[in-house]
């Protein structure tokens, strides 16, 4: 467990990359409690700088005493990395929050949103994982409709912006617009079609089912987060041109009936989540709107008039900071909170 202390060592795996970069912007912002923070990327990237609270910080190349020291370790280099280097920085002391998706499955792994099951945190083994980039704020606005109303049944769309896939997909995205604009020939290699103009109805691999690695992280995810295998969710996971923030239309079916005003009232009430429901004043969430805020924004709050207990929403958050590095470091906080 975490030794109570007034500041804490903390190292970020992966600094480099769009989500890494967030994680060190957030410590800033929300004056984390640090010692030292110390950064780690791919041997591309040794001898680069990221800037602090004023001060450049050097990258390093991990070692195997790297962790020596070191508190808290928050991950997003890849599944790749963080099957071999959580297990190193657990033996040498530290808890690692992971942002890939090496262990968000394991049943030995606790699956963390602050506001849904921050309890889950007090059986951690020394990592613990954040989901996925679309469950997050999926779950956060879920969880008060499943508490008041159970919820049985979620269909989901997602409109996932490009900066899920990093750094190289937005700059792909950048140089396809330009391209085209200027008449030029679109070349790709991040997505398997051009991005630009475009919409994607594929993210991450197909599976023998029909649907994507993301489609059923979304589903499984869910599940183990709420602590309810009977919330059935089916989803299509969807890449469009937009730089940052997810958006995500929801169809919930609950156990028991609930009014969109009621909907509106939970959600007003929960944490993190913010209403912005007025659309006869053209008032809905809107991913230029929602970046670089840490809430989801819920709106198009209404009832699905085709059964008896359904209610159809919208919500975008930015999935670079809910969605990834605020998630890791609200998990950070709140273990500082319980140990």
């Amino acid at each position: 467990m975490l030794k109570q202390k007034r500041a804490y060592a903390v190292a970020v795996v992966g600094a480099t990359g769009a989500v890494g970069e967030e994680m060190v912007a957030t410590l800033e912002q929300r004056a984390f409690p640090l010692e030292r923070l110390r950064l780690f990327a791919s041997e591309g990237s040794e001898g680069k700088t990221l800037n602090f609270d004023g001060r450049d910080l050097p990258v390093e190349t991990l070692k195997t005493d790297s962790f020596a020291g070191i508190d808290i370790a928050l991950f997003s280099a890849g599944s790749e990395r963080s099957a071999r280097w959580a297990p190193v920085a657990v033996k040498a002391g530290c808890i690692v929050i992971d942002n890939s998706s090496q262990w968000r499955m394991d049943p030995e792994v606790p699956l963390v949103v602050p506001e849904v099951n921050a309890q889950a945190l007090k059986r951690h083994k020394g990592i613990i994982a954040n989901p996925n980039c679309s469950t997050i704020p999926m779950v956060v606005v879920l969880k008060p409709i499943h508490d008041a109303a159970k919820v049985r049944r979620v269909v989901v769309t997602t409109f996932q912006s490009v900066s899920g896939s990093g750094k190289k997909a937005m700059e792909e995205l950048g140089q396809q617009t330009a391209d085209l604009l200027n008449f030029r020939q679109v070349r790709r290699s991040v997505y398997p079609h051009q991005i630009a103009f475009n919409c994607l109805p594929h993210i991450d691999a197909f599976l023998d089912n029909g649907y994507t690695k993301e489609e059923m992280k979304m589903a499984n995810e869910t599940k183990k987060i709420l602590g309810d295998d009977t919330v059935r969710v089916t989803a299509t996971a969807v890449r469009v041109p937009v730089f940052r923030c997810h958006g995500e239309s929801l169809n919930i079916e609950t156990e028991k009936k609930l009014t969109a005003n009621e909907v509106r009232a939970l959600l007003a009430q929960a944490p993190g989540v913010i209403v912005y429901d007025a659309p006869e004043k053209n008032i809905y969430p809107l991913a230029i709107d929602v970046a670089d805020k840490d809430e989801t924004y819920v709106g198009r709050i209404r009832l699905d008039e085709t059964i008896e207990k359904g209610i159809n929403l919208w919500i975008v958050s930015d999935n670079l900071r809910k969605g990834a590095a605020l998630n890791a470091v609200q998990i950070a906080e709140r273990l500082i909170e319980i140990s």
